[in-house]
């Protein structure tokens, strides 16, 4: 068998199409588990993310509670002074926004907003 420039060219088009043919497959089956590594991260921070934010809303709540407290004892404690203005000869408006407090208490206890 006589070898030609022919049969090397020939020879070196059919080498570069088997490497070229390795070299794509090999670049697809990186790209896929870098998509399946990226979609196993994904998932990982949505759960991450899910628990913080749990976290978060009972904080939230926990806080809202304590200032609702606080709230609670501001009032009671505007109106004792309310109450003791009245004793002292005040009317009008104090006499107004002692009813008013007292409506708003009577109503946060049965539940009417």
């Amino acid at each position: 068998m006589y070898i030609d420039a022919e049969s090397i060219i020939t020879g070196g088009s059919v080498l570069s199409v088997i490497v070229a043919i390795i070299t794509l497959a090999w670049k697809l089956f990186k790209w896929i588990n870098r998509i399946k590594e990226l979609e196993t991260e994904i998932a990982n921070l949505k759960s991450t993310h899910s628990n913080d934010l749990e976290g978060l809303r009972k904080l939230h709540h926990k806080d809202t509670d304590l200032i609702q407290e606080e709230q609670t004892v501001v009032v009671y404690g505007l109106l004792a002074c309310l109450k003791g203005l009245a004793e002292q000869g005040c009317d009008g408006p104090v006499s107004e926004a002692i009813d008013r407090i007292e409506k708003h208490i009577n109503k946060k206890a049965h539940g009417q907003d």
